[in-house]
């Protein structure tokens, strides 16, 4: 599995990235959304891990230019990774294209549990398109 971590926080990208390792997953670190862009058009992720607050571009404007997309890349599974608690934020990420929403400091367990649901919801939408084909 390769993963995308659009994350500015070189420690939360760490403590991250060493949790991905041990299952095996191959992470790559993008410390701000412009460079998280860059990497999506010239390499293949499983899903995409992303930060809300950054300098520059912000998480959801991201999320808007990777759904705007007309590849299949416009389809990657999206988790919005943040510290901010505000009540209406889970449905502001989700209302932007996210599939889901984990809070900082991120647990173990809650990662590879949205991970896991994502990645059974593609491979559910990847063989019923090719059924339908």
């Amino acid at each position: 599995m390769r993963v995308l971590f659009v994350e500015d926080d070189p420690m939360n990208r760490r403590v991250v990235g060493d949790m991905l390792a041990m299952v095996g997953a191959q992470m790559t670190e993008a410390e701000d959304a412009e460079t998280g862009l860059q990497l999506i058009d010239s390499d293949v992720f499983s899903v995409i891990l992303m930060d809300l607050r950054m300098p520059g571009m912000d998480g959801l404007t991201a999320i808007d230019h990777i759904r705007k997309r007309v590849d299949t890349k416009a389809n990657l599974p999206i988790i919005v990774v943040t510290a901010d608690t505000a009540l209406n934020i889970r449905e502001q990420c989700l209302s932007h294209g996210a599939n889901d929403v984990i809070l900082k400091p991120v647990a173990m367990k809650q990662l590879f549990s949205s991970m896991g649901k994502l990645m059974v919801e593609a491979e559910r939408r990847q063989k019923a398109a090719a059924q339908a084909s």
